[in-house]
C-alpha cells in the first residue's frame, strides 16, 4: 500500500497522498468521481498502521485519474483509478473507527469480498448451463438434437455437477462465516479458487457447445466466458490464493474440520 495519510496537528486533519487503481465505479460519467468512497492509507511507520477515510466527491484534490477502457469483460462496470493529492481529511469527521485499526477491517472486508465473488461465479455458471440447455435442445445435426451427443452430454453434466459443488461450498463458508470476526481466509480463498475456474470453464464448454454461434455476441455465453475471467483476478488472483491457502494450511495442519 503507497497511499499514505499524515497528520497535521494545526488543522486536526489527515492529509492523504496517493492513488488507488482499478476502481469498480471509480466513475460514473467517464469524468468525475463517484459520490463517496471509503479509502485505506497508511498513517504509520508500521505494516500495520492502517486506517480507513471517508473521501467525498468534489473534496479538493481528489480526481479521477485513468479511465480504463476496452476491458476484456465487466463492461458495464466503470473502471478508475482515483487521484488524492493534498487531500484534507477532517479528524473527527472523516476517519472511520480507531486511527491505525483498520488493517482487520481491510482483512474482513477482503473475505466477504471473495465470498461474493464465488456467489458471482455461480450466477456466470448458471446462466451458461441454461444456456447449454437451450441450444442443445433446440439444434439438430444428423437429424438429432445435439442433447444426443456423448460429447455434449459430458459439457452438460460435467458443468452442473461442477456448478452444485461449487454452490454448496459457496453456501457453507457464507453460512459459518461471522461478519463480526477475521480468519476465514482459507475458505474465502478456497471458495473463490474453486469457483472462478469453474464459472470460465463451463463458459467455455457453452461456447464449444454452440461452435461458432456461441463465439459472437447474440448468444450470450462468449460475454459469460470474459466476465468469468475477471474473477480469477479480482479480488486476489488464483496465484494468491494458493499462497494464502498454503500458508493457512500448514498453520491450522490438524485443527481442520473434517
Amino acid at each position: 500500500m503507497s497511499t499514505v495519510a499524515n497528520y497535521d496537528q494545526g488543522s486536526d486533519s489527515y492529509i492523504l497522498n496517493g492513488t488507488k487503481m482499478w476502481i469498480t465505479n471509480g466513475t460514473v460519467n467517464g469524468q468525475t468521481t463517484g459520490d463517496i468512497f471509503l479509502v485505506y492509507a497508511k498513517t504509520g511507520p508500521s505494516r500495520q498502521d492502517i486506517t480507513q477515510f471517508v473521501v467525498e466527491k468534489d473534496m479538493p484534490g481528489f480526481t479521477v485519474g485513468q479511465k480504463i477502457t476496452d476491458k476484456c469483460g465487466m463492461r458495464a462496470s466503470m473502471t478508475a483509478e482515483l487521484v488524492f493529492q493534498d487531500v484534507h481529511l477532517p479528524k473527527q469527521s472523516h476517519v472511520v473507527g480507531q486511527v491505525n485499526g483498520a488493517l482487520l477491517c481491510m482483512m474482513r472486508n477482503l473475505e466477504i469480498e471473495r465470498i461474493t465473488l464465488a456467489a458471482m461465479s455461480l450466477g456466470i455458471a448458471k446462466r451458461a448451463i441454461d444456456e447449454m440447455i437451450r441450444y442443445s435442445s433446440e439444434r439438430k445435426a444428423f437429424g438429432k438434437e445435439l442433447h444426443h451427443f456423448g460429447q455434449i452430454q459430458n459439457y452438460l453434466a460435467t458443468s452442473y455437477a461442477e456448478f452444485m459443488a461449487g454452490r454448496s461450498y459457496v453456501y457453507n463458508v457464507a453460512n459459518n462465516l461471522d461478519l463480526s470476526s477475521h480468519g476465514n481466509g482459507l475458505d474465502a480463498d478456497g471458495v473463490k479458487l474453486y469457483c472462478a475456474p469453474m464459472a470460465k470453464n463451463v463458459a467455455d464448454r457453452a461456447i464449444q457447445t454452440m461452435g461458432g454461434y456461441g463465439y459472437v455476441g447474440q448468444y450470450v455465453v462468449e460475454r459469460l466466458w470474459r466476465d468469468a475471467k475477471l474473477l480469477e483476478i479480482g479480488g486476489g488472483t488464483n496465484e494468491s490464493h494458493h499462497k494464502n491457502m498454503t500458508r493457512d494450511l500448514r498453520t491450522y495442519a490438524g485443527k481442520l474440520n473434517s
